[in-house]
């Protein structure tokens, strides 16, 4: 079996879930796709750009599928949910579309795709989305990609509407996971060795259980999850700005295992924008709310997200978006050109009005912006010490300064003058994170990955924190 996964962390925590329960029954995993009998893609819908690479990769399998007749390809996720079964009928060699509301049940689909040899289409239901909270409350303390590292979902979908944004549509409404399930996974995982914890929700502060009289929100959950001995440290991702309670903040401040970092997204700097988005708050009421955080949580580290190109997006607008970014001085930004997305409100009632090469223009300003941005901020890290969660060997040799600071650096390694692995032979390259999230690369030993370490930052460049051991 091969598993990819395009988009968010709430696909890869999926992913996990599947790839362990899946095992569990005897399946076996490979690195390469070549190598698999069944093949699963878990796919994204946010951009349109994320489905294009669904549909090629699924493209380039169509002759390996009529070499190969027992081949078994499954798209599950986004994708699947909003396509559904156009993806069978133009796609033959597709024989799976599983839903996010459904991947608890991939693993009978691919059984009866191979006995009956027709294709599978499983979408959400609203009352099976409630019977996703077996998968995850099942899950065992292995099902993480990195030993001491894991997410926990709290809550699942939205009930936003945000008009350009296809996640209600294809995830469904917000359901909150029960406090006692998510304290429960949390403890497995945390006694099987994971440090870290993430807790995950499309718009995780927005997390609310009702529990009797007492309704239990993000705070409570912080509170219950902080007391679990050997957890070291806690966040949550991703915060939507409207209604943020402020005992959020609180408990990042006094509990010192929430770490001191908050990702909430603007999308744009214009009221005029925002309200075409129906995102509910405006420039500046998103602007006080990131002000509070820093009153609340000295040293807050902040990262966002905006769209550019949005439908009516004027000049000012789009300075509006500049302005933001510069009074808020984001720890980092992602940043996308506005992509249609059928069935959203932006996509029946809004026309895609801005040309592209305005919206590549802008996108780049924006980029170029928030990396300066970024090595000004980093740059002030320079010669203190900080405290990182070695996560493993760096996946770039980071040799030289000619580095150009606007790819990301999944796409681009982010060079300067550390010696290679190969130079030290008692040594790696190794790279951690910071509690605020800051990527960080030294040279030590391999003894220390997953460690929690002080280490003194030498020099800085817009995506990366260079370090030496303390």
């Amino acid at each position: 079996m091969y598993i990819e996964t395009m988009g968010c962390q709430m696909n890869k925590l999926d992913s996990q879930l599947i790839k362990g329960r899946l095992e569990r029954l005897g399946y076996t995993f490979c690195e390469k796709a070549e190598k698999a009998g069944v093949i699963i893609f878990n796919t994204c819908s946010v951009r349109q750009h994320a489905e294009d690479k669904v549909i090629s990769k699924i493209g380039q399998l169509r002759r390996r599928q009529q070499q190969q007749n027992n081949l078994i390809l499954a798209v599950v996720g986004c994708m699947a949910q909003r396509l559904g079964n156009e993806l069978l009928e133009n796609y033959p060699q597709v024989d799976i579309v599983c839903s996010p509301g459904r991947i608890h049940q991939l693993a009978e689909l691919i059984r009866q795709a191979r006995q009956d040899r027709q294709p599978q289409l499983a979408l959400n239901d609203k009352a099976e989305l409630h019977d996703l909270e077996e998968l995850d409350a099942a899950r065992h303390d292995s099902d993480t990609d990195c030993p001491f590292m894991a997410y926990v979902r709290v809550m699942r979908g939205c009930n936003k509407f945000c008009s350009y944004c296809v996640v209600p549509h294809v995830r469904g409404g917000e359901i909150s996971r029960p406090p006692e399930h998510i304290l429960e996974e949390s403890r497995r995982l945390v006694n099987n060795g994971v440090k870290e914890i993430t807790l995950l929700g499309q718009t995780v502060n927005s997390y609310k259980y009702a529990n009797g009289d007492k309704t239990i929100g993000l705070a409570d959950v912080l509170e219950m999850l902080h007391e679990i001995p050997g957890l070291r440290r806690l966040r949550f991702v991703t915060s939507y700005p409207r209604d943020f309670d402020a005992s959020i903040l609180r408990a990042m401040a006094e509990m010192p295992k929430v770490c001191e970092y908050l990702h909430i997204p603007a999308q744009s700097g214009s009221d005029k924008i925002l309200k075409a988005m129906n995102r509910r708050y405006t420039a500046a009421q998103y602007f006080d709310l990131i002000d509070r955080a820093r009153q609340i949580v000295p040293g807050i580290a902040v990262a966002g997200d905006f769209i550019v190109g949005f439908p009516g997006e004027a000049d000012e607008d789009f300075e509006a978006s500049c302005n933001l970014l510069r009074d808020v001085r984001y720890k980092n930004c992602f940043i996308f050109k506005y992509s249609p997305r059928p069935g959203t409100r932006a996509d029946d009632k809004l026309a895609d009005s801005i040309p592209d090469e305005i919206k590549k223009q802008r996108n780049r300003i924006l980029l170029d912006l928030q990396s300066k941005i970024s090595l000004e901020e980093n740059q002030k890290f320079i010669g203190r010490t900080v405290e990182i969660l070695v996560e493993g060997p760096s996946k770039y040799p980071h040799l030289d300064n000619n580095k150009n600071e606007n790819e990301s650096p999944e796409k681009q390694p982010d060079k300067n003058m550390i010696p290679s692995p190969s130079s030290v032979a008692d040594s790696l390259q190794l790279v951690g994170r910071s509690r605020g999230d800051h990527i960080v690369v030294l040279q030590g030993a391999p003894a220390l990955i997953g460690q929690i370490i002080p280490v003194t930052i030498s020099r800085a460049s817009a995506l990366t924190l260079f370090a030496r051991m303390v």
